[in-house]
Order: structure tokens, then sequence, then C-alpha cells
């Protein structure tokens, strides 16, 4: 059985999330869950709290062992943007795009 947690508006860009999650996709979790740690990106401490989420839904909702989990899944779609401006020069304004993602991690039995 497969179970899923997903996280969304994650404040980086999916490009730098997909770089993390490709780490741990296919491992133990206990495995995975040592990568992440030390890893020093920040889309880690993102995947981390999800990945930890999708184990806590295994063991408490459907009653699974945590031993036998494995990452089956994980991807990072884009969000949308947060658009801000900022004054510049001449009265103009200049558009910044702060890119958001959805992280969402399947785990299941092996």
């Amino acid at each position: 059985m497969d179970v899923k947690a997903t996280t969304s508006q994650v404040r980086i860009s999916a490009t730098k999330a997909r770089q993390v999650l490709a780490l741990i996709r296919g491992k133990d979790v206990s495995e995975a869950l040592l990568v992440l740690k030390y890893t020093p990106n920040k889309g880690a401490r993102y995947t981390e709290k999800v990945l930890k989420s999708a184990v806590a839904n295994a063991e408490h909702n459907h009653g699974l062992d945590i031993d036998k989990l494995v990452v089956k899944e994980a991807m990072a779609d884009q969000g949308s943007y947060l658009k801000r401006f900022r004054p510049v020069s001449m009265g103009r304004a200049h558009a910044f795009r702060h890119p958001t993602c959805h992280i969402s991690v399947v785990v299941g039995e092996k």
C-alpha cells in the first residue's frame, strides 16, 4: 500500500527541490532520512518534513511497519509565483518573482 504526503507553496524553486529529491528516490526511509539530515540545502529541510509526515501517515493511518518502508516517488511540481515590485530610478518599478513549489513524497512497503 502506498501512502502519500504533500506540502504546498514552499518558498523554493522546483528545480532546486528536484535536486534533493533525486537523492532519496528509491531508498529505504531510514537511509533517506540520514541523507537528508546531512544535505546542506534548503530543500532538504522541507523534504525531510514531508518524508517524516508520510512515514507518520503510513504508521498511524495504515498500520505499516516503518522498517519496511521505501520511498517510491518523490516529486516537486511548480507552484505559483510570489510577485513583488521594487522601485527603481525615474519613477519606474521592476517586478521580482519568487518561485514556489509543491513537494510530494510517496512511501510504500518493499
